[in-house]
């Protein structure tokens, strides 16, 4: 008689959610449906004060599904909401989930499997960017968030048919120990905790694996002002991580604020000197051009009013990045950390 296999191991699972009403439900069916043994699973909701209906929703399936746990976040930020779910968990595996998305079956399974034959300190998969609703500007927004003109080289928005060694991941699968060694997320940083967590654990000597065949599907702002505020805060905050991990991570994080400092040099300098008013016309066409080659690019795929839209999503991406960038930049060297505090902003991404 052959031995019993080892039970799977336990996987703690921490969703930071806070108004969430429109995907929870969505985000803990999935976990649900996965192929993971139910008995090897807990799911920990770290509910950041809801007023939407998302708590009442939450404690409901943790009424039916004794696996699903509901905790309370008082500061309302992501990396409070990680930390407290990490310190409450029980799992030798700990996996972010974000609430604004779906899993497929596959997930939690595949994602354990790869860290346990790889070695490595956490894996993620790529996600694919779905739109809010079937508005134009929602589905241009998704598509301008899948596209290199919009988002660079990041690779778990581009998808990988390879293991790839990255330097980050936004939702990860790790090792318990790992948290034990690096430390937890920084609660300083509402936005982009996960990049300076990435960085403390590749320089520890960690590997942080892209892996192929787990892809989740995210769903993306449904409108410009909502794509152009998650986008500031995203640039705020990369210049105080760039001070904790003391460099730039990626040329691509700097690209957008580089732009629009250009743009407003030359603006201020145009009426005295005539090489600005030359190099800002060649600086905004060309920026326009690349825009308007890319839009009609996507028009072929989406269609003609998707196309129109993407006009309007791509500046509005990469100038409020910048803005947010410049905005963080001032902040540290007018040594003023109380332009960093979002504690009353969403916590979903």
């Amino acid at each position: 008689m052959s031995e019993a296999s080892p039970p799977r191991p336990l996987v703690s699972i921490v969703v930071p959610c806070r108004n969430e009403a429109d995907y929870i439900r969505p985000l803990l069916d999935s976990i649900l449906a996965n192929d993971y043994p139910r008995a090897r699973l807990e799911v920990l909701v770290v509910d950041g004060l809801s007023d939407d209906g998302t708590r009442a929703v939450v404690a409901d399936y943790a009424r039916r599904y004794p696996m699903i746990h509901v905790l309370d976040n008082p500061k309302r930020t992501t990396p409070h909401a990680l930390n407290l779910g990490i310190t409450r968990a029980r799992g030798a595996i700990i996996m972010r989930m974000d609430a604004h998305a779906v899993y497929p079956p596959n997930y939690v399974a595949d994602l354990v499997d790869w860290l346990e034959r790889t070695g490595a300190d956490y894996v993620g998969g790529a996600w694919v960017t779905l739109p809010a609703d079937g508005t134009p500007t929602a589905r241009a927004i998704a598509a301008v968030l899948a596209h290199p003109f919009g988002i660079g080289d990041s690779r778990y928005r581009l998808g990988t048919n390879e293991v790839r060694e990255v330097e980050t991941l936004p939702f990860g699968c790790f090792r318990r120990e790992l948290f034990e060694r690096v430390g937890l997320f920084d609660e300083e940083l509402a936005r982009d905790q996960d990049e300076e967590f990435s960085f403390r654990v590749v320089r520890a000597g960690g590997r942080i694996l892209l892996v192929p065949g787990v892809v989740s599907s995210y769903y993306a702002r449904r409108s410009l002002r909502q794509l152009g505020r998650m986008f500031y805060q995203y640039g705020l905050f990369k210049p105080l991580v760039a001070l904790k991990i003391g460099r730039i991570m990626t040329l691509r994080q700097v690209v957008p604020a580089a732009f629009v400092l250009s743009v407003l040099l030359t603006v201020l300098a145009a009426p005295w000197v005539a090489a600005a008013r030359v190099l800002g016309v060649v600086v905004v066409g060309t920026y326009l051009a690349l825009t308007g080659v890319c839009a009609v690019a996507l028009g072929w795929r989406h269609g003609g009013r998707v196309a129109l839209a993407a006009a309007a999503v791509f500046p509005v991406l990469h100038v409020c990045y910048g803005c947010g960038f410049l905005r963080g930049a001032w902040a540290l060297l007018a040594r003023s950390r109380g332009a960093f505090d979002l504690s009353s902003t969403p916590l979903s991404r």
